[in-house]
């Protein structure tokens, strides 16, 4: 068990979600900047066409970089209402998905402001449904080196997170194939409280 230094995503990765079951202490990154096509506001989920990305849409500023911490929301459309309707569409016939469903619709009726806030719902709610407790601080600055925690903060990145985990049954696996580390809503809807078992089984460079 260890120290890990995570991005708080929106619902993240399973990778993410193997680093916070390993871990004996969680730290979240808190004085970065905001990147675009990053896990920090985008998921991937299986949908009855194959892999589908669903994003947060955000506001941009016009100058400069902003910081995760204040990056707001848009709200000049219902993507909550698109998002939960992509996830029924994807894990209706799932076998966890109409017991988990109660415990994550709140995360898409709330109005949220800031995405921070948004992501660490998230965190929360699914922890919460996993049975995953862990125990976590924040970042009080940005170091791009550290040496007193496991940096897995390129988890994120998603394209650059090379990890390759044990296959499950998907819902549409026949069809399509085991698609990779999709979000941890996949592995929750499909394999329910087992989930955390196979968390803890998987490898992650450095864990």
């Amino acid at each position: 068990m260890s120290k890990v230094l995570l991005h708080p995503g929106y619902f993240p990765s399973i990778s993410t979600f193997v680093a916070l079951a390993k871990a004996s202490h969680v730290v979240f990154e808190t004085g970065d900047h905001f990147q675009k096509q990053t896990h920090r506001n985008r998921m991937y989920i299986y949908s009855p066409n194959g892999l589908q990305l669903l994003n947060v849409p955000i506001k941009h500023i016009k100058e400069g970089h902003q910081k995760m911490r204040d990056v707001r929301l848009e709200t000049a459309f219902d993507w909550q209402k698109q998002h939960f309707k992509s996830l029924e569409a994807a894990y209706r016939t799932s076998p966890f998905f109409e017991y988990f469903e109660d415990d994550l619709r709140p995360i898409f009726e709330k109005k949220h402001e800031f995405l921070w806030d948004l992501n660490y719902q998230t965190l929360e709610i699914v922890s919460h449904c996993l049975g995953l407790d862990f125990p976590y601080e924040e970042t009080e600055e940005y170091h791009k080196e550290v040496t007193d925690v496991l940096d897995f903060r390129y988890l994120i990145q998603g394209k650059k997170d090379p990890t390759l985990i044990e296959p499950y049954v998907q819902v549409f696996g026949d069809k399509h194939g085991f698609l990779n580390n999709l979000s941890i809503l996949d592995l929750l809807f499909n394999e329910g409280r087992r989930a955390l078992d196979y968390l803890k089984r998987q490898s992650l460079a450095g864990l």
